[in-house]
């Protein structure tokens, strides 16, 4: 089955912009709703793909809803968190030192 051009453009700019490209895959389905790209990235590119306060995947979601509309079709990203990324890690992290300020709070009222 040949890819469609919007997964293809896809594929075309992540793995521009990523430091391995080898690893970008994508899924392309299709429902009423219309078409769901999802992206799978190594975990240590995830900072290049989503860019400095998500502007980079907000461009790439632009780039492809102008892609979809030249088809007349709804294209949406969705951009899979790998394991073992940053961003799980600090999520990790965070939830752990909440439950440390909890603690010590418990500990004050005496």
């Amino acid at each position: 089955m040949a890819k469609e051009f919007d997964q293809e453009f896809l594929e075309f700019v992540v793995k521009a912009i990523v430091g391995h490209p080898d690893d970008v895959k994508v899924k392309r389905d299709i429902d009423e709703r219309g078409v769901l790209l999802t992206l799978d990235i190594n975990p240590e590119d995830m900072g290049y793909v989503i860019g400095k306060q998500g502007q980079t995947a907000k461009s790439i979601r632009t780039l492809l809803k102008i892609v979809g509309a030249k088809n007349n079709a709804r294209v949406n990203l969705k951009i899979n968190e790998p394991e073992g990324s940053r961003r799980s890690q600090n999520r990790r992290e965070e939830s752990e030192s909440e439950n440390v300020d909890t603690d010590v709070v418990d500990d004050l009222k005496i």
